[in-house]
């Protein structure tokens, strides 16, 4: 079994939904069947005994080994807490090669899953040993390091149910919410709106409680100290009991409270200053530690945090029943769960000392043994929801708070002894203003009633209804996806808004080219939808990026297919027919949003098909009015668009509209069908969107196919009283639509120059000439700068093969160069003659033709 080729499907893809990692497995003859494999079936499931009825053992003649990796890799991260469900394997055109493909929720430990599957299979085949247990234990810790944590956690959960897309931009807790313009951004419970100077306040706690105090908020006196002396001396001054803490502390670092003597006060600042250089030491106020959350202007969760203790049983050892607690799996050493590890260190040692314990103590039955004196969550404290009891004047008290410091998102720490009376009704204070504070305790608190900060929070950054997306236009087919995502761009531009485009020439973000190269793939969509400047993104969406890591994007309002062609890369990566192309097409459709719509071409068999699985509405288009299929989706009341006489006609039930072609001067008044049909995809799109009429013609009025615009789209030329047509079509659709455009053009002499893509089949090669061969009377080929796998004069020797029956070419010559052909061929013309110059490097030979027209 040989296992190659792993890649991330990172977004929607031919397989699923699902995010997946993808393999090419790789076995020969008997192998590949685990029933030719004596023993195999049974040794696996020794190893990995939780495989259960994922290999079905009535059938094992029908399960390769491949199978038996996808199980083994679907299984492990299962079985590792990892909430995976979905895996397939097939097998391709060639004999004992398989496809395997199986979702991960977090892709660094789908990775490892599928390694570690591959090593339990090959354990199983050898009969050598496996450590299930061990590989459990590092995907469940490589998954809790690397997951989002329980705080970030619960936002992101909370914008995925209100639609609002997400995406993490480290594999810390950086997360954008939503697209392009209405992008916004959390770093755990810190938001785009979060101010960097209350941040500094809150940090500053002698600040803080200054800016309180003037607000008229009860807060504990204090002040700053410089040494260990200074804070005995500080403690004099405000009155012991006292609490000695870090200046800009987190977390309870360093803090003790409570101190009532001078070797308290003393030790408390050794250990303060360990970890922060500015201490302060403030009045200790009686009563119980409580955390106030206020996001926005309303207090959202209320709890009472409990140091760590445990409970005698008078069995048991201190550091003992610390043990015991700790093994609570709710526990851990950081803050992936919803509670940590209580801490056994020297704080706790001498916690225990007060109390007159040591570690190896027995504490008798039910004597509850403190070991901290600050209840914070992160040192192994727990919390009690309170939310429904506070008193609503502490609720105007922590509201004040947060206010005054200026965060949008605040947590409060207050001591007093009931959060049922005013603060100033038991000399209780607000003692802290905490940035960015942990959310766990309320998420999920040791004892009550959890509460839904995560909502909360996106309710605050997004307004109802705000699903913080951008139009989302999503373009693929064989031929006329460029041309038609410019037309949409320049439909969006015509409204106002700022354009996010990818396609095969490069990104463009407001008309400026900000990447250049072919960019239809996933990771350029990401791109323009990260960027903040795009209000509307248009995505041409080639095969190559869907089946290399899937889609860039969840969802689109608008999938557009212009149609699906005989020579578009069959061959490669195991798709063998125009059928399996276009289920690769497809996937936009599938993912068009339950509001979206998709445009598709009535005049393609094979885009039709693709209707019934839009999970939104259709809108057909075709020329021909009479189309079968878009007659019966006319006769439904439903949308469609097709040409009639002199214009374009959009019907919707028995409502039409005429944009006649004299207004769109891309069809050259309607002669160029396939610039009609890409008018009507581009138009189509934004009827869909709800665009008006007025500004859907006014975009097609002012979109000429020239250089600048479409370059290397029907790009027309005066040369010297001849007509010259530069256009990149490669494949034998598009050969036979510019055929057929210039058909309607007249000429004296017609001359064509081309080569051929290295990558195409055979028989595209030559059938581009076939069709070239019955419409031009010269034919000048020549060898493009990569032959991309191809040995020298190959492509030449295949496009020769294409004109061996012409009837209606008589010059055919092969030049080595693109530009020396261009060259040969505009020697020859004369006045009045046509030339289709296809071309290879498109932006250098429109360079050099343009160059050329210009010297005439």
């Amino acid at each position: 079994m040989d296992v190659s080729r792993i890649r991330a499907l990172r977004g929607p893809n031919l397989w699923s939904r699902h995010t997946a990692i993808q393999a090419i497995v790789t076995c020969e003859g008997a192998e590949c069947a685990i029933a030719n494999l004596p023993g195999f079936e049974a040794r696996l499931r020794e190893r990995f005994p939780e495989l259960g009825d994922l290999i079905p053992s009535d059938h094992l003649d029908t399960v390769s080994i491949a199978h038996a990796l996808e199980f083994c890799a679907l299984g492990l991260q299962a079985q590792a807490g990892c909430p995976v469900t979905f895996s397939r394997t097939t097998q391709t055109v060639e004999e004992g090669v398989y496809q395997v493909v199986v979702e991960y929720t977090e892709e660094d430990v789908g990775r490892l899953a599928f390694e570690r599957a591959e090593q339990l299979c090959l354990a199983a085949l050898n009969d050598t040993p496996f450590d299930l247990a061990a590989t459990l234990h590092e995907l469940r810790d490589l998954d809790e390091d690397i997951r989002l944590g329980p705080s970030t956690g619960a936002i992101v959960a909370a914008a995925v149910a209100r639609g609002i897309p997400y995406r993490r931009l480290t594999q810390g807790s950086l997360v954008q919410f939503g697209w392009g313009s209405k992008q916004k951004r959390i770093q755990a419970a810190e938001t785009s709106f979060t101010s960097a100077i209350a941040e500094s306040i809150a940090q500053d706690k002698e600040l803080t409680k200054k800016l309180l105090h003037a607000a008229g908020v009860a807060v504990p006196f204090g002040r700053p100290v410089d040494d260990e002396n200074d804070a005995w001396a500080a403690a004099q001054e405000i009155g012991l009991p006292v609490v000695v803490k870090p200046q800009d502390g987190n977390q309870g670092k360093g803090i003790s409270v409570n101190l009532t003597t001078e070797e308290q006060v003393r030790h408390a600042y050794r250990v303060a200053v360990g970890f922060f250089d500015d201490i302060m030491v403030e009045k200790f106020l009686p009563g119980h530690d409580w955390r106030f959350l206020v996001i926005g202007d309303k207090l959202i969760a209320a709890a009472r945090r409990d140091p760590p203790l445990v409970i005698g049983d008078g069995t048991h050892t201190i550091r003992e029943l610390v043990d015991i607690v700790n093994s609570d799996p709710r526990r851990s050493d950081g803050h992936a769960t919803s509670l940590t590890k209580i801490r056994f260190d020297e704080i706790a040692i001498a916690r225990l000392a007060e109390q007159d314990y040591k570690a190896d103590s027995i504490p008798p039955r039910g004597t509850r043994v403190v070991l901290r004196n600050n209840a914070n969550l992160s040192t192994g404290g727990t919390a009690t929801d309170v939310t429904d009891d506070v008193h609503p004047e502490i609720v105007a008290a922590a509201v004040a708070a947060a206010q005054t410091v200026g965060l949008d998102i605040c947590g409060i720490d207050i001591v007093c002894d009931t959060v049922h009376k005013p603060l100033e009704a038991q000399s209780g204070g607000i003692v802290e203003c905490n940035a960015a504070p942990g959310l766990r305790m309320h998420l999920d608190p040791s004892f009550g009633k959890g509460r839904d900060v995560g909502k909360a929070i996106i309710d605050m950054m997004f307004k109802d209804g705000d699903n913080a997306r951008i139009p989302v236009i999503a373009i693929t087919g064989t031929n006329g996806k460029t041309t038609t995502s410019r037309l949409i761009g320049r439909i969006f531009e015509t409204n106002g808004l700022r354009v996010g485009m990818t396609s095969t020439d490069g990104i463009y973000v407001q008309g400026r080219q900000i990447d250049n190269g072919d960019c239809s793939g996933p990771k350029s969509a990401r791109n323009v939808l990260l960027h903040p400047d795009v209000d509307a993104a248009v995505f041409e969406t080639a095969r190559g990026g869907v089946l290399r890591e899937g889609l860039g994007f969840d969802m689109c309002d608008v999938a557009v297919v212009t149609n699906i062609g005989v020579g578009d890369h069959l061959g490669l990566n195991y798709i063998t027919t125009v059928d399996e192309l276009a289920v690769i097409k497809r996937v936009i459709v599938e993912n068009v949003a339950p509001h979206g719509t998709a445009v598709l071409n009535a005049a393609d068999p094979m885009v039709t098909r693709m209707a019934k699985h839009c999970p939104g509405e259709i809108i057909f288009f075709a020329l021909d009015k009479t189309n079968p299929v878009l007659s019966t989706h006319r006769a439904q009341g439903r949308r469609v668009i097709y040409s009639e006489r002199d214009a374009i006609v959009f019907m919707d039930g028995r409502k039409k509209h005429r944009t006649p072609f004299a207004n769109i001067p891309l069809t050259r008044n309607g002669s160029i069908g396939f610039q009609v049909e890409n008018a009507m995809a581009a138009a189509g799109a934004a009827w869909a969107l709800g665009y008006s009429w007025e500004i859907i013609e006014k975009a097609l009025a002012g979109f000429v196919a020239d250089t600048s615009t479409a370059p290397g789209r029907f790009n027309v030329f005066d040369y010297r009283g001849a007509t010259l047509i530069a256009d990149y079509g490669h494949n034998p659709d598009a050969i036979q639509a510019l055929v057929n455009a210039v058909d309607n053009m007249p000429a004296i002499r017609r001359s064509v120059v081309i080569s051929g893509a290295g990558d195409r089949r055979d028989e595209d090669i030559r059938q581009q000439t076939e069709i070239l061969g019955e419409a031009f009377d010269d034919v000048i080929l020549y060898e493009d700068a990569c032959q991309r796998g191809r040995a020298d004069g190959e492509v030449i020797g295949l496009l020769r093969e294409g004109l061996a029956n012409a009837s209606r070419t008589k010059y055919v010559d092969a030049i080595v160069g693109e530009f020396k052909a261009i060259d040969t061929a505009l020697a020859r013309v004369h006045p009045g003659d046509l030339c289709l110059i296809l071309i290879d490097q498109v932006e250098e030979a429109l360079a050099h033709i343009t160059a050329r027209v210009a010297d005439a």
